[in-house]
């Protein structure tokens, strides 16, 4: 099993938790990345419309001191798998995370 396949294990990233607030707000997806990847305390997570690139879409990356999905999450919406994100969203969650976690390139 390749570095990659243990990460996203069938094309799906591992160590994150998405959201979906129902389009509450601009910014109706939130996904949280996780795990030990920059060795530091805090988040990096992502806000996000349902089209991401579009001129007129939203999508922006932040870091938070604090885990912004702990101990509750219900300010950020419902828990959601990442299948159910957009096409769209799945891309830049995708390539966020192989960035991320250094995937994607030879070893």
């Amino acid at each position: 099993m390749t570095r990659e396949e243990r990460f996203m294990p069938n094309e799906v990233p591992k160590y994150i938790r998405v959201y979906d607030n129902g389009g509450k707000s601009f910014d109706r997806y939130t996904v949280v990345f996780t795990g030990r990847y920059k060795y530091r305390n805090g988040c990096d997570y992502l806000g996000m419309s349902e089209h991401p690139f579009h001129p007129q879409g939203f999508g922006q990356h932040e870091w938070s001191q604090d885990i912004i999905d702990r101990p509750t999450y219900g300010h950020l919406g419902k828990k959601i798998k990442f299948q159910a994100l957009p096409p769209d969203c799945q891309k830049v969650v995708v390539d966020d995370y192989k960035a991320i976690w250094d995937l994607g390139k030879e070893d």
